[in-house]
């Protein structure tokens, strides 16, 4: 891996085990698109710039693996796995299939105090998409989603979405950030808070259903 491939990774501490840390570092990599798909990446090259031996590296990346995210390359290393338009348009499918009709049934205005401890999650997505803060975006977007799932009470269901969601990595942060649009997709979370506790299952299944689709549109680097 050469210079023009170093990866802005942080140096990683003490308080989870360094396997959860690199893990989660790398995730945010893959997210965002800074370890781009079909680029193989060496264990210890890659520990070198966390500052950790290449064990705890390995490991985090074997689970990656078992996610799907990466595969391995036998004597080289783990390249992130490339998803197809195919890929991409089918796990469009079945989050449209899950998430769509879960969140539309959750619409009441005598849950407005539960959709109101999730304002500040979704605050936090404006903020971090008006500052540029993919990984920070990312993030609470993935906590919004989950949290706000996690209402209708099937844990099941919240983890099959929280796969998918690492699966299907959102592609084009960046250029969305910089065309001036990225703000835009964090509100579309506040206006279906709105509509959640107005109990407007009406838009609130028309805002998922184009939420989801703005978000293929993310992955494909296009604007819908």
């Amino acid at each position: 891996m050469g210079a023009e491939d170093r990866l802005e990774l942080p140096v990683v501490g003490e308080r989870q085990s360094l396997r959860e840390q690199v893990a989660h570092a790398l995730r945010a990599a893959l997210i965002t698109g800074e370890m781009r798909p079909g680029v193989v990446y060496s264990a210890p090259v890659l520990a070198a710039q966390f500052g950790v031996s290449a064990t705890p590296v390995r490991e985090a990346m074997l689970d990656l693996a078992k996610e799907g995210l990466v595969e391995a390359v036998r004597n080289k290393g783990f390249r992130v796995t490339e998803l197809s338009d195919r890929d991409l348009d089918e796990l469009t499918e079945i989050r449209q299939l899950i998430e769509v009709p879960t969140v539309t049934r959750l619409a009441d205005p005598g849950r407005a105090e539960e959709f109101a401890r999730l304002r500040p999650v979704a605050q936090e997505i404006v903020s971090a998409a008006e500052r540029g803060d993919l990984l920070a975006y990312v993030d609470a977007d993935l906590r919004f989603h989950v949290e706000l799932l996690a209402l209708s009470g099937n844990a099941h269901l919240v983890e099959v979405v929280r796969d998918l969601r690492n699966r299907a990595r959102l592609y084009g942060l960046s250029q969305l950030y910089a065309r001036g649009t990225l703000t835009d997709s964090g509100r579309e979370h506040l206006a279906l808070l709105d509509a959640l506790e107005a109990g407007d299952a009406a838009t609130v299944e028309h805002i998922m259903s184009e939420h989801i689709q703005h978000v293929r549109g993310i992955w494909a680097d296009r604007p819908e």
